[in-house]
């Protein structure tokens, strides 16, 4: 695994149950700053059956930039999490934001 991928993953393994964070936002804690389409790259890329939450993390509009099943098992991921989505994929980043 690369530094890029091992550093990202790290982040992503931090967000707590119940909270989201942004492409853009785990691409800069990694020290990435810049490279958020980077990150969902790597996202999309998971062998099925990761272990890495990726779900928590949305775009920086706050929704699920997903589409279809997709779409879907992330929301309900999230759901059962206790977190809020709407029928567009919307998530209150007030709400449940995760802050470092």
């Amino acid at each position: 695994m690369d530094q890029f991928l091992a550093q990202i993953f790290v982040v992503i393994h931090q967000i707590p149950l119940g909270k989201v964070s942004t492409y853009g936002e785990i691409a800069k804690m990694a020290g990435y700053p810049g490279y958020a389409r980077h990150v969902g790259k790597a996202l999309s890329n998971l062998p099925e059956g990761s272990k890495l939450p990726w779900y928590r993390v949305i775009n920086s509009a706050g929704k699920i930039s997903l589409k279809g099943d997709s779409f879907a098992r992330q929301k309900k991921h999230l759901e059962k999490e206790g977190v809020e989505v709407n029928e567009t994929g919307r998530i209150s980043l007030k709400k449940y934001k995760w802050q470092l």
